[in-house]
């Protein structure tokens, strides 16, 4: 007799994907977990965006990316599709990040917030004339209310 026979009935094989797989636990959680929020970091100054990286990190985003120029922003923005956008107003010697935090804006829909050393009256106006409602946070200061800006505009 069969072993898989017991008095007279036939048990079923067992299919491939009932069997437990090694990994195939994990492989099938990460199929239903919600998809982690990403964030691009455009900043010139290498150790800041690498700080700015750890904090995003800490909010559980994943980085897609390190943009010191316009350029480098738009063409990452492009391919990643980033939700958030931390985002220096001086870019190449310029305020050249204002200009491209309200391309991200319009172009990728992508939210954003400022970090800059720059938060004079002037600027803030600029700031608030070009990309309203986004944030500026001082880089002296910024660890101490990141979370609370990322959380207003992921709102948005």
């Amino acid at each position: 007799m069969d072993e898989r026979e017991v008095l007279g009935t036939k048990l079923a094989q067992p299919r491939l994907d009932d069997r437990a797989l090694p990994g195939s636990e994990e492989r099938n959680m990460a199929q239903f977990a919600p998809p982690r929020r990403r964030a691009l970091i455009v900043e010139d100054e290498f150790m800041i965006a690498l700080d700015l990286q750890d904090a995003m990190s800490a909010l559980d985003f994943d980085v897609c990316g390190l943009a010191p120029t316009d350029r480098k922003a738009r063409s990452l923005a492009m391919r990643e599709e980033p939700d958030i956008a931390l985002v220096d107003v001086c870019l190449e010697g310029g305020r050249e990040g204002i200009e491209t935090a309200r391309w991200l804006r319009e172009v990728c829909g992508t939210s954003i917030v400022f970090v800059t050393a720059f938060n004079d009256e002037n600027t803030l106006k600029f700031i608030h004339n070009r990309v309203p409602g986004a944030p500026v946070l001082s880089k002296l200061t910024y660890r101490e209310r990141l979370a609370a800006a990322v959380a207003d505009v992921s709102k948005h």
